[in-house]
């Protein structure tokens, strides 16, 4: 994605152990394409037929042109792949997933191979949360419109025409604008990889402690140990409604110990040639990368250096986040980011410094202030007519008071946030969607709220 870029891992080859064992992916689209990648490796003695028709399955196109100039700049050091789970589940008959009528995201988690290949970090984006949706190339020759709603939509959007193409590059660009991190790479996995891989295993056990009947997944099973398949073992892995507290987070546990079985069934049973061909017959099938990860020799050279990365320089984390119903109360379905958790997140990834599980943690500790108990008043002194109006439009919908609307005295060069005493929290929370901007006090300030005066360099305001 980048003019002139190697592949990811070709740089420096890193040493350790096998991360896999004891930290498990949480979602299922990382586990495939990992999985895919990994076991390319058995392919080696197999003869140029199986290698030339396993690296032919996986698509490759490019997405530069659909995602536009308007990017952050380059990491300052390691690289950022965004895998993405498709829910689009093409060609898989009447099992779970018939009805879609478009392409549907349900997993989305940014891969920083950092320190020159010593370490990586693994972010997983909720799908459930709550960002402002860029305008996106349709396909069709008409661009969407901007709109707050769920992350997983951008996918949709892009992919409404069916071009998995646009569709990915919809999903970069919008996780490039709330994030601030650039992606260099891509990789779209679709559950018709997830199916064949647990078909090939002959299935995968399962022991649920009490019946599941779920009519949206089409999930019905006994309580038990048992082994599932099919759309079977797809139903239990998305089920939602009807396991836990009804969420996309709660489901990640049952995921972990799907996921656990799986790679368990697949250390035993892979030394089968023909479970080995199906495996990676449905995984490299199910791909679709960028043009510099098409082939199973980029794909084995990242499986590589992540399967050589030591257990403990490999983090799993989730962006850190909050019921969006603290901010705006009528909304039960969704998340809304801990800004400045998340903008700490993101500034380790952009200027490549490993973030840990314990310091992220840290930074969460403390949430925010709600943004409905942030009084803000909204000034131009841009010269653009009505973008006073416009922004302050965009932080009603994060849930922000307006208190006021108007000019500044007179036009400013820079963007500013003033605050008067005793309300720096409050500052800090509406700049956490104001990516770059920086609060700063102000004796001047008028009292009761925080003051944004907008300049030509205003940040696109963030979900």
């Amino acid at each position: 994605m980048k003019a002139g870029q190697t592949s990811p891992v070709s740089r420096s080859a890193p040493s350790g152990g096998h991360p896999r064992r004891r930290s498990p992916l949480r979602r299922i689209g990382r586990w495939i394409a990992l999985a895919a990648a990994l076991l390319v490796l058995g392919t080696s003695g197999a003869g140029g037929w199986l290698y030339t028709r396993l690296s032919g399955n996986i698509q490759g196109t490019g997405v530069d042109d659909a995602i536009g100039d308007d990017r952050p700049s380059a990491t300052q050091g390691g690289e950022n792949i965004l895998v993405i789970g498709s829910d689009s589940r093409k060609g898989a008959g009447d099992g779970y997933g018939r009805g879609l009528t478009s392409m549907q995201s349900d997993t989305l988690l940014l891969l920083h191979l950092g320190g020159g290949g010593k370490w990586a970090t693994v972010v997983s984006f909720p799908r459930d949360s709550w960002v402002r949706i860029p305008a996106c190339d349709q396909g069709d020759g008409t661009f969407s419109v901007p709109h707050h709603f769920k992350i997983n939509e951008a996918f949709a959007i892009g992919g409404s025409t069916g071009d998995t193409g646009k569709a990915a590059a919809c999903a970069i660009k919008t996780v490039e604008q709330n994030t601030g991190v650039r992606v260099d790479h891509f990789l779209v996995v679709d559950f018709r990889g997830f199916t064949g891989m647990v078909n090939a295993l002959d299935g995968v056990e399962i022991c649920p402690e009490r019946p599941i009947h779920d009519r949206k997944a089409h999930l019905d099973l006994r309580a038990g140990c048992q082994t599932v398949k099919d759309s079977a073992a797809l139903g239990y892995v998305r089920a939602r409604y009807s396991l836990g507290d009804g969420t996309d987070i709660g489901r990640i546990g049952r995921q972990q110990e799907f996921m656990r079985a799986l790679v368990a069934r697949a250390r035993t049973k892979l030394h089968n040639p023909a479970a080995l061909y199906g495996f990676l017959d449905s995984a490299t099938g199910s791909l679709t990368t960028d043009p510099e990860l098409a082939g199973l020799r980029p794909l084995h050279e990242l499986a590589s250096g992540l399967k050589a990365l030591p257990a403990d320089r490999i983090s799993f984390l989730t962006v850190p986040n909050y019921p969006r119903e603290r901010d705006v109360p009528s909304d039960r379905a969704n998340v809304v980011w801990n800004g400045p958790a998340a903008h700490r997140l993101f500034t380790a990834l952009t200027l490549d410094r490993e973030m840990t599980r314990s310091r992220l943690a840290e930074a969460a500790r403390q949430l925010p202030p709600a943004t409905v108990t942030v009084t803000v008043t909204v000034l131009n002194g841009s010269g653009v007519t009505g973008k006073a109006r416009e922004t302050a439009g965009r932080l009603r919908e994060l849930g922000f008071r307006i208190s006021a609307t108007g000019n500044a005295p007179a036009p400013v060069q820079r963007t500013t946030l003033t605050y008067p005493e005793g309300l720096a929290d409050q500052a800090r929370a509406l700049a956490a969607h104001l990516p770059g901007l920086v609060p700063v006090r102000s004796a001047q300030a008028a009292p009761g709220t925080v003051t944004l005066t907008i300049g030509p360099d205003l940040p696109a305001v963030t979900g």
